[in-house]
């Protein structure tokens, strides 16, 4: 089984400096790619991710830098943890630099919206098919950075780089299970977002727990129903990247999607509801997995609605009666 030394985290938000904290911890020599220098320079100063994640010292084998040459130079694991919608542009300047017995893992969310490729697609796309892992599962950085129990899935078709993810994340706080299944590990981390945005939109609306519940059920049975149709096992939707960070993200107050949807709910815009430099993934993944579904025939009711308030300018309670008043059916 290979075994790493070395990591690089392409990304330097809350995710990306808790997963760089993570291999740090398991002894791995980490570097932490930030594009912007006086940022990678104050990370460094500071030794913390004051803007992301605060409080969260980082040991001392982290180095923060904006030189891709030497954050990737000698990395055994190279870790993408930047927004699906600037990989692709990352990845190509990160290219001549990546050896080329390096496992890639994906730790972003989302779907690419003029290719409508998942990350690994993505990754494989500008770099070639060597070993890719998408890791994915419920795990809020903050509670990851703290310690707290957590447990993921690392994906691949690859089961000896998969094993090598898994044994270079796992700690006694973080579990990490294998999965052959990457496509729908990546659209359950991705599609969930749709959700949260969904499930924000209802308690933002104060429509109660009841329509909260009903949201979760009807939108995993949409995740499933695309994820089939895509190539994806029905039952990769009932574990970690599927109902476990579905549930999380639909219900949790760290969850961006969620809180970018309760601002919706309370009536503000999309601008408004989007104030930080916080990326909420779904947003972008709404109109991506709207253009999949509506490519692929599949109904996705839940999808259409957010799909619609985020970019036609539908209002929240009549998204919320559409999906009430659609024709009766047989679950």
């Amino acid at each position: 089984m290979t075994q790493v030394r070395r990591a690089a985290i392409l990304g330097a938000g809350g995710w990306g400096t808790s997963i760089a904290r993570l291999l740090a911890d398991n002894g791995f020599e980490t570097r932490l790619w930030a594009r912007d220098s006086a940022f990678a320079d104050t990370l460094e100063r500071e030794r913390q991710n004051s803007v992301y994640l605060p409080g969260a010292m980082f040991p001392e084998n982290i180095r923060a830098c904006s030189d891709m040459a030497l954050v990737l130079s000698g990395a055994e694991v190279v870790v993408s943890a930047v927004p699906s919608h600037g990989l692709r542009a990352v990845l190509e300047v990160a290219r001549p630099f990546i050896g080329k017995e390096a496992i890639l893992v994906s730790a972003t969310k989302g779907i690419e919206a003029v290719s409508l490729l998942t990350p690994t697609g993505i990754i494989r796309d500008v770099l070639g098919n060597q070993g890719i892992v998408a890791l994915s599962g419920p795990s809020f950085a903050k509670e990851v950075s703290q310690g707290l129990p957590a447990a993921v899935c690392a994906a691949s078709s690859s089961l000896e780089a998969a094993q090598a993810v898994q044994s270079a994340f796992s700690t006694r706080a973080f579990r990490v299970y294998t999965n052959a299944d990457v496509i729908g590990v990546e659209l359950g981390g991705a599609l969930k977002n749709v959700m949260a945005i969904a499930s924000g939109i209802s308690d933002g609306l104060s429509l109660g727990l009841n329509a909260r519940a009903a949201l979760i059920t009807r939108g995993l049975a949409e995740m499933t129903r695309l994820g089939v149709k895509m190539g994806a096992q029905a039952a990769t939707f009932s574990g970690l990247s599927g109902l476990g960070d579905l549930v999380l993200t639909c219900t949790g107050a760290l969850s961006r999607n969620y809180s970018t949807g309760v601002a919706l709910g309370k009536g503000k815009t999309i601008e408004e509801a989007q104030h930080d430099r916080q990326v909420s993934e779904g947003v972008k993944t709404a109109e991506a997995a709207w253009s999949l579904a509506e490519k692929r025939g599949v109904e996705t009711p839940i999808i259409n609605e957010v799909y619609a308030v985020l970019y036609e300018g539908k209002r929240p309670k009549d998204a919320c009666l559409e999906l009430m008043t659609r024709g009766l059916k047989a679950e």
